[in-house]
């Protein structure tokens, strides 16, 4: 499904670049179990791709740990040790732009693309998906650096991801990486333009994508901003079960809680979510200055909240 898009949908895109991290850095991710000749495919338990142990140790170190610090040190070795996965540099890129790191995210979302183009002939299905990727930073990057003057090269590269997306996709429709990744994608667009539907993207997400708690963190992330809270709660503590210790995670859950309290004028569901964000600053040494700056602007909004009910 090849998806077309207009000027005034510039907005979508600039809302879409603010969730960068979270797309493509949590659009990509890995589990234990995998096959041990290879080095580090974290999708696939069956016909498995090669990616890297220091690039697979990294993604280790964000969506289990929440890690940004050590994901930062084996990034930095991956890229020594493993030039030619697209993967590594998506995820530079990322933590480039939760950094704030303008001329970083440039630089990583071009070698995105670059690797991305060249393993289209080894690995067609992993080649297009991270050109796809490379397409979508580099917008992100326009948006970052011009704002409303990077609009319309932002979206025609935006036109790119999906051509590459379906590329992707046609060399294999139920592969789990283009799965998760077009899934994000697909509910991050769904739930911010006027008349889209989201049900096809959660779909992707619960039915073909891997690893599971990284697409139930999709799941929950769309619920939230459709404000279906139980939803999203449900969904929320089910990604907490496989990654108990990731601070993103109750993050995530503090935020949907502090809605629905909102929403409903409920004491108790304040002072859960006021206990979630606390949960999550436990560890604020590890997480990205910005984020952690945001978690206690949100904490502390919700302790006001409270406080009114006195």
């Amino acid at each position: 499904m090849t998806k077309w898009f207009s000027a005034p949908q510039a907005i979508v895109f600039a809302r879409v670049t603010k969730l960068a991290q979270t797309t493509f850095a949590a659009a990509i991710a890995f589990n234990l179990g995998m096959n041990p000749t290879l080095a580090g495919d974290p999708f696939r338990r069956n016909a498995p791709h090669e990616i890297g142990d220091k690039t697979e140790a990294a993604f280790k170190a964000v969506f289990q740990k929440g890690n940004y610090q050590e994901a930062e040190r084996y990034l930095n070795q991956a890229i020594s040790s493993e030039p030619n996965e697209p993967l590594a540099y998506a995820m530079k890129a990322s933590l480039a732009y939760a950094n704030k790191d303008l001329t970083s995210l440039d630089t990583y979302s071009k070698k995105t693309l670059e690797t991305g183009q060249k393993l289209i002939e080894k690995d067609p299905l992993r080649g297009n998906l991270y050109t796809a990727v490379g397409n979508f930073l580099e917008g992100a990057t326009m948006i970052t650096r011009e704002g409303a003057g990077g609009a319309a090269q932002a979206l025609s590269r935006l036109r790119q991801v999906y051509q590459y997306l379906d590329k992707a996709e046609a060399v294999s429709a139920n592969d789990p990486e283009v799965n998760l990744i077009r899934g994000y994608m697909d509910l991050l667009l769904a739930v911010n333009l006027p008349f889209s539907n989201p049900d096809e993207a959660i779909q992707r997400l619960e039915n073909n994508a891997a690893p599971k708690y990284l697409a139930d963190r999709g799941i929950a992330l769309g619920y939230r901003d459709l404000k279906n809270y139980s939803q999203a709660l449900e969904y929320a503590n089910r990604a907490l079960k496989g990654t108990s210790d990731n601070p993103e995670l109750y993050y995530l859950k503090a935020q949907i809680l502090h809605a629905q309290g909102k929403r409903d004028n409920n004491r108790e569901l304040i002072k859960e979510a006021i206990a979630n964000f606390d949960t999550a600053l436990s560890k604020k040494s590890q997480l990205p200055t910005s984020l952690v700056q945001q978690i206690e602007s949100e904490r502390n909004n919700a302790n006001n909240r409270l406080k009114s009910f006195s």
